[in-house]
């Protein structure tokens, strides 16, 4: 069941990927990103609601986990987020999405330290595995350099941007799996996680009435395609935690982050190849499949 919850979020996390990036073409990734996260909310809302009106006993309070959901949320969803995009900003998608695809390595280390929890050594192969052929899927080819022309300064800043980026995505994933492991609430949990990112971005927002002023006359397709990644995003984030609930947390975030899986044949046969993928991207992509697969068979 874990495998199910896993692939369904990396179904979402690789929706959101094309969405993204179409919002990005028309309107302001910064008040993309405040619409985001209040769809996100609205969204998680409205599943916990529908939980709720279907669920047998009443929900229990239990602080040690929410303030576990809490720290994921400020950790992974604000600050990861956050500094993902003004990594890639400066060194491009390309190079961006290599350092993201490092994430799990985090969480790995991230259960270890907070929980002990240990994977063994056939499960910590597979998963160096896995990550290799995203890495291969990744890396930019030969012409495709994104970002050669960077200076050595602008190249440090983005690789400090991106390494706080993937922390933050490792630890808060780890931060969320451990509050899992005390209190099985992952809609409401994702919803304080989601809330607390929320309210880190709008306390950090110096200027209201530009956020107002974007939002009535910015572009209202690219505003309705931020929203739509609000929806995609937030049930990817409630599908990991539900993952994490039936497997380790740290392969349950390595499934939900194997999106070439999805975005790769999307990017060859429905939009023209237009990202280059060539021999590599599909060795790499079938390196990842297999990994998964030996997982789900251990």
């Amino acid at each position: 069941m874990g495998i199910t919850f896993a692939l369904l979020a990396m179904v979402c996390f690789a929706c959101n990927i094309f969405i993204v990036r179409a919002a990005a073409a028309r309107a302001s990734v910064d008040i993309g990103f405040t619409v985001l996260l209040s769809v996100n909310v609205l969204c998680i809302c409205l599943v916990y609601a529908m939980q709720a009106m279907l669920r047998q006993s009443p929900l229990q309070w239990h602080w040690g986990g929410a303030g576990w959901f809490v720290g994921s949320g400020i950790i992974g969803i604000f600050l990861g987020r956050r500094m993902l995009v003004d990594a890639v900003m400066v060194l491009g998608s390309a190079r961006a999405s290599v350092l993201h695809s490092t994430s799990p390595v985090f969480t790995l280390i991230g259960a270890w330290l907070i929980i002990g929890e240990r994977l063994g050594p056939y499960e910590l192969a597979l998963t160096a595995f896995v990550i290799a052929g995203l890495w291969i899927t990744q890396m930019p080819g030969a012409g495709q350099l994104v970002g050669a022309h960077l200076s050595s300064a602008a190249r440090r800043r983005g690789l400090l941007l991106g390494l706080v980026a993937v922390i933050g995505f490792g630890f808060g994933n780890a931060m969320r799996g451990v509050a899992m492991r005390s209190w099985d609430e992952a809609v409401f949990g994702t919803l304080i996680a989601t809330a607390a990112a929320m309210a880190c971005h709008f306390a950090s927002i110096r200027d209201w009435r530009k956020v107002g002023h974007d939002l009535r006359h910015g572009d209202r397709r690219g505003l309705a395609l931020f929203a739509a990644s609000g929806v995609a995003s937030s049930c990817g984030s409630m599908l990991t935690t539900y993952a994490m609930d039936f497997m380790e947390i740290a392969i349950a975030t390595l499934i939900s982050f194997t999106t070439p899986l999805l975005v790769f044949p999307v990017s060859v046969f429905l939009l023209g190849n237009r990202e280059g993928l060539n021999m590599r991207t599909a060795i790499g992509a079938a390196m990842v499949l297999l990994g998964i697969v030996l997982l789900a068979l251990r």
